[in-house]
């Protein structure tokens, strides 16, 4: 089985611009989510948004051709992608020549599948189609509103409470406040999450704190989403959960976690004014 320290994450590392889909790194869900107690089939449901800014290849004439890449990668897939080894991957397609943009996009679409064990979304926005893309923001009431005492930063499910005598409500609650570390380099990752549900009212404060305590803690976007996931559903034991979190690029791609505890739409991949 491969772990995070067989990644090229934090290694110097060889670039090429030839096709080399063997520069691919999967690495295993499972791991990380023994740590948090789900040891069988996920209670949620989900997918992992990417977008790609730096792609590049070559039509049959050798004139370069550019393209953002929305990926899907359904959380139910027994692996998932490391970062560092898909800008490797994408980096080799910038001399390789594609009759056309859907044989490049079918390429992607592929190999991805293939390395993670289930059918991996691809849409390319061409040119034509970038005054399309949308700056836009997460809806919901505002945590980052409350003037509050802050001293957890390790992940402290203790500070998340629910209000189980009280009428059970339905809200949509945002944080920017979100960062953790990158599980290999230590590099910071920032984020914004929404969180969504029905149930005993959570305790605002005490929600926004515990998002805080993330800030010292070392795991991979997908990681950090299930783990804020699970001690909600646990601690606060609402009848309904959704938790996207949308990071800050890095190395030209976004990351963008979306797990929920029943089936709906995934979200639009409309990106965040800091990414």
């Amino acid at each position: 089985m491969k772990h995070e320290a067989d990644s090229p994450l934090g290694k110097t590392s060889s670039y090429t611009d030839q096709y080399d889909p063997a520069l691919l790194f999967a690495l295993p869900r499972q791991p990380k989510r023994d740590e948090i107690g789900v040891h069988s089939q996920p209670i949620f449901f989900g997918v992992d948004l990417w977008t790609a800014y730096e792609l590049s290849w070559l039509n049959l004439r050798g004139k370069p051709q550019v393209a953002l890449a929305h990926l899907t990668v359904p959380c139910e897939s027994p692996f998932m992608v490391e970062s560092k080894s898909l800008k490797l991957y994408l980096g080799s397609l910038n001399n390789t020549a594609f009759a056309d943009a859907s044989a490049m996009r079918e390429c992607v679409r592929a190999d991805l599948s293939a390395l993670v064990g289930a059918t991996v979304g691809v849409k390319l926005v061409e040119p034509a189609a970038f005054n399309m893309e949308r700056i836009g923001a997460l809806e919901g009431l505002s945590l980052d509103r409350l003037d509050l005492h802050c001293s957890h930063y390790l992940p402290a499910p203790e500070l998340l409470q629910s209000a189980s005598e009280e009428v059970p409500v339905s809200e949509v609650l945002v944080s920017h406040l979100l960062k953790s570390n990158c599980l290999v380099t230590g590099q910071p990752d920032w984020g914004s999450v929404q969180i969504s549900y029905s149930g005993a009212p959570i305790d605002h404060e005490g929600l926004l704190q515990y998002l805080v305590s993330f800030r010292n803690h070392h795991e991979f976007h997908e990681q950090c989403v299930e783990r804020i996931f699970m001690d909600i559903w646990r601690r606060c034991k609402p009848t309904k959960l959704t938790v996207y979190a949308r990071y800050c690029r890095r190395g030209g791609l976004d990351i963008n976690p979306f797990r929920t505890s029943y089936p709906q739409a995934s979200p639009a991949n409309t990106r965040l004014v800091r990414q």
